[in-house]
């Protein structure tokens, strides 16, 4: 089984851009007494969120349900989009240069090589994307992990976690990454091509660390 991690920030809402000003509406200051029904809120906000990401970015076969599922986007399966000799990096949004490209996908095969996980990266503007089309072009398996890069999620970095990645990589990792360097304030302002990058190095200093209480606890 895979999961998928997806996290959005406040005060950001799906393909929507929201100033600081708008924040503190969307997401006023709340008593303690109705703190239990904001978090129940917010979590079922969450779920939607990733079952849309899920839908409209890979539409991966994942246990994942609850609601929002009907409203999430359609799931895309465009083969053609998708490069004719294998690559571990497929750029259709056109984010990143020849340089950073190959630089990333250096960084992917060596973690391969020495890790035995596969990191696979996809940059997409939806709805231009292979979408389904990815799982049997990278035999997605359960030591996987597909990083989409997509804008119109809000959050630009969203994961699809294999089973085994699952048990040697703590769950929060993800959403601490997709906090540091995801969030719509650090990509606007340095770059859908620098979010990617920041984020597959500290993907790849994770995985290289050796799994104990404390690993992947930092991200740099």
């Amino acid at each position: 089984m895979a999961h998928l991690y997806s996290h959005l920030h406040s005060p950001m809402m799906p393909s929507n851009i929201v100033s600081n000003n708008t924040s503190s509406k969307l997401f006023p200051r709340v008593s303690a007494s109705i703190r239990p029904n904001f978090k129940k809120w917010f979590g079922s906000f969450t779920l939607k969120s990733l079952n849309w990401a899920l839908a409209g970015t890979l539409a991966l076969e994942l246990s994942l349900s609850g609601p929002g599922l009907a409203d999430a986007k359609v799931g895309v399966n465009k083969p053609e989009l998708l490069p004719e000799e294998f690559s571990p990096l497929i750029d259709v949004a056109g984010f990143l240069s020849t340089g950073q490209e190959y630089r990333i996908i250096q960084e992917i095969v060596n973690l391969e090589k020495d890790t035995g996980f596969k990191l696979r990266v996809l940059a997409q503007n939806y709805p231009d994307t292979p979408g389904l089309a990815v799982k049997d072009y990278w035999q997605v398996d359960d030591k996987t992990i597909v990083f989409v890069a997509d804008p119109a999620f809000g959050n630009i970095l969203n994961f699809n976690v294999g089973a085994l990645v699952d048990l040697d990589v703590p769950r929060s990792f993800w959403s601490r990454l997709a906090g540091k360097y995801g969030n719509m304030f650090y990509w606007k302002e340095k770059g859908e091509d620098a979010s990617v990058e920041a984020a597959v190095l500290a993907i790849s200093r994770c995985l290289r660390e050796p799994v104990g209480q404390n690993n992947c606890s930092e991200i740099e």
